[in-house]
């Protein structure tokens, strides 16, 4: 459970900091569909064997209703750490990004 915390954390912040990155208003324009486009395939191929990757928050719920396992105990994973993930993003984004 740990590890899953830990990547979904993570690959939160990092494609957090790429949407940013690539939507900031001295990137070029016309390539952030591209950058998000392929740091989303990455969060996919890195975490799919870890989490089943759901990306969605409202998705892993859905299922979870449905799923006779222990889906609906873990569910919270998918909720808080995308959070944490999005704000530990946000911050390390602010301070890369700064202007001279």
């Amino acid at each position: 459970m740990m590890s899953a915390l830990v990547i979904e954390i993570v690959l939160t912040a990092m494609f957090l900091i790429v949407i940013m990155g690539a939507t900031d208003k001295r990137a070029p324009t016309g390539f952030a569909p591209i950058a998000i486009g392929l740091a989303l395939t990455l969060i996919h191929l890195i975490s799919i064997p870890v989490t089943n990757t759901s990306v969605n928050p409202a998705r892993s719920m859905g299922v979870a209703f449905f799923a006779e396992t222990a889906a609906l105990s873990q569910v919270w994973l998918f909720w808080v750490a995308p959070i944490v993930g999005a704000v530990i993003g946000a911050v390390i984004y602010k301070v890369m990004a700064k202007e001279s």
